[in-house]
């Protein structure tokens, strides 16, 4: 509640130092340097501005005490729930906006709307006399006074907020675990906040020194009036499009490098980890060579992650097929031959990277298999075979006790389904041709050729070329026909074996 409290007088403190530079100095200023009045009309002029005042106060302490609400309910100490500190949160960076919405509103119209009706009443009672364009006059110079106030006020606001967001992102992540975020929600642009600021500091000084000397030019004749106005207006038209053009560049150079650093973030969101082009001269060629730096930082962990996670792979593969020396390199070779049926199928990179994973694992399930049912040398009863048949699901059940839970789902469906036949005979879910998912039918050809392949204790392997014989023979029925025929076709005509022994 300190923390509020010190956030509200820095609230009165920016209004103070908003109101005292904008109306005050150059409204002050302007007034009593141009307006050539009696004291009495000048004393009736303050009284009007007085109780315009009064009435612009209590109808903008209204707004503002109901802008605070939400964020005084935030800082209540011990009766806060997460919603009240989510409403808080995002009433906080509302903040700079409603300060705009504040002084245009019930700042500006509470104290010109009493000012212009009471000025009137006194010009009708003859106890003001001054032209009635003044009005029109003191009502354009109440914009760019507000619009002045607006722009000090809004900065210095921006700054004011950012403790009371620190503390609540404390406050919700101590209590309730959860870090509170935008997640990218912009509540003002930087094009329209720059381009705004920048194009009143550059012709707030032209519209105040027209008004200023419009006054002053009431005493001439309406002919010299004419040919003044006649040439300001064309100086003024030039300083509002300079103003205008010189804004616009400036937002540009702004916007585009950080655009370049939100695409290049994006890169990073989809898995890209690509630098980008550093094409600056100022502060931000500090930023790009920062980012770019975390970028690199990012490739080599990436690359050391994925080496370890190849290792860790293979070192569970070659864990498995240490428990049979018959059987040794299994899942090395099955994983080879996997990602050449991959390859000649045009799977990309990633793809194939997966299927390679998902070989390496696809017997994991074994590891559930007695060794008196595994290494037995002779024919499986079929309760022991119903037991060996039970390896995908298993396998299936290991890896999903694997955390985090998504780091493991791309494998599952590869583990669980290549013993699955196309024609829907094999097991454990019976599926059937495209219903079997694309890693478990290439799978399903690589294991059956190493199997075939390899030497068992019950018989020696067999050829190469008559493995592949039967892979013919069986496709479509028991294997993929594409899969199995692009395996058969490459093996065949580029007369290769591949061992890995």
């Amino acid at each position: 509640m300190q923390l509020y409290k010190s956030f509200l007088k820095q609230l009165i403190r920016n209004y103070m130092i908003g109101s005292i530079a904008a109306v005050l100095v150059v409204g002050g200023v302007l007034m009593v340097t141009t307006l050539e009045i009696p004291f009495e009309e000048g004393a009736r002029l303050v009284v009007i501005l007085a109780i315009s005042f009064m009435v612009m106060i209590a109808s903008e302490l209204t707004v503002f005490l109901r802008y605070l609400r939400p964020i005084h309910a935030g800082f209540d100490e011990g009766h806060t729930d997460l919603e009240t500190l989510e409403k808080a949160y995002l009433s906080i960076h509302r903040m700079p906006r409603m300060v705009v919405y504040r002084i245009f509103g019930p700042h500006l119209l509470g104290l010109s709307l009493p000012a212009i009706l009471l000025t009137v009443w006194m010009m009708e009672q003859e106890k003001l006399n001054f032209p009635p364009f003044y009005i029109w006059l003191a009502c354009l110079g109440a914009v760019l006074l507000a619009s002045c106030h607006a722009m000090i006020e809004f900065f210095l606001t921006i700054a004011a907020i950012r403790p009371l967001i620190k503390e609540i992102r404390r406050q919700a992540l101590s209590r309730y675990g959860v870090d509170f975020s935008l997640e990218g929600h912009v509540f003002m642009a930087i094009r329209t906040k720059f381009l705004l600021s920048t194009m009143l500091i550059g012709t707030f000084p032209l519209f105040l020194f027209s008004l200023a000397v419009q006054i002053r030019l009431e005493g001439l004749s309406q002919i010299v009036a004419q040919q003044y106005w006649g040439w300001a207006g064309f100086i003024l038209l030039l300083g509002v499009g300079f103003a205008y053009i010189g804004a616009w560049l400036l937002t540009q150079d702004l916007q585009r490098p950080i655009r370049q650093l939100y695409r290049a973030m994006n890169e990073i969101k989809e898995g890209r980890l690509i630098q980008t082009s550093n094409l600056y001269s100022d502060e931000f060629s500090n930023l790009i060579a920062g980012f770019n730096m975390m970028v690199r930082g990012l490739q080599v962990r990436e690359e050391r992650n994925r080496k370890l996670l190849d290792s860790y792979f293979a070192a569970l593969a070659a864990a498995l097929d240490a428990r049979d020396p018959y059987t040794a390199g299994h899942s090395l070779r099955v994983a080879e031959y996997s990602v050449l049926i991959g390859q000649l199928a045009g799977l990309s990179e990633v793809q194939v990277d997966l299927l390679h994973k998902t070989a390496l694992l696809h017997d994991i399930g074994k590891i559930g298999v007695r060794d008196n049912i595994l290494l037995k040398e002779g024919k499986l009863t079929a309760e022991e075979f119903d037991q060996v048949k039970a390896h995908p699901a298993q396998g299936e059940n290991i890896l999903l006790q694997i955390e985090p839970a998504d780091a493991m789902a791309p494998y599952l469906e590869g583990v669980r389904s290549h013993h699955e036949r196309y024609d829907g005979g094999g097991y454990p879910d019976g599926l059937k041709g495209k219903e079997i998912p694309l890693f478990g039918r290439i799978i399903a050809v690589a294991d059956a050729y190493d199997a075939m392949t390899s030497d068992r204790p019950y018989r020696s392997g067999m050829k190469s070329v008559d493995a592949l014989n039967i892979l013919e023979a069986g496709r479509g029925t028991q294997w993929d026909p594409d899969y199995a025929g692009m395996f058969v076709k490459y093996m065949k005509a580029e007369k290769k074996v591949i061992t890995i022994r």
